[in-house]
């Protein structure tokens, strides 16, 4: 049982975590990067997310369709405009 409300609590809070860190455009924008290293942090960016984004779908228990849909948005927002 105990699991189960640390699991909603951190499933509450994690898209607030994420908001609060910025998109990977919005910080390399703040960062003024870019060329190469613009490409670089965005790329190693995207990957971070997709991480932490699959470790919530994990923690949700998601699988299947409803797994790549959610981690597909979570590493869009988490990302934000690539232009």
């Amino acid at each position: 049982m105990r699991k189960l409300i640390l699991a909603a609590a951190l499933a509450a809070f994690l898209p607030a975590a994420f908001a609060a860190q910025g998109t990977c455009a919005a910080n390399s924008a703040e960062k003024k990067l870019a060329g190469a290293a613009k490409n670089s942090f965005m790329k190693k960016c995207e990957s971070d997310a997709a991480a932490r984004c699959d470790a919530a779908a994990a923690e949700k228990k998601l699988a299947g369709a409803a797994k790549n849909s959610f981690t597909k948005k979570c590493v869009n927002d988490a990302v934000g405009d690539k232009g």
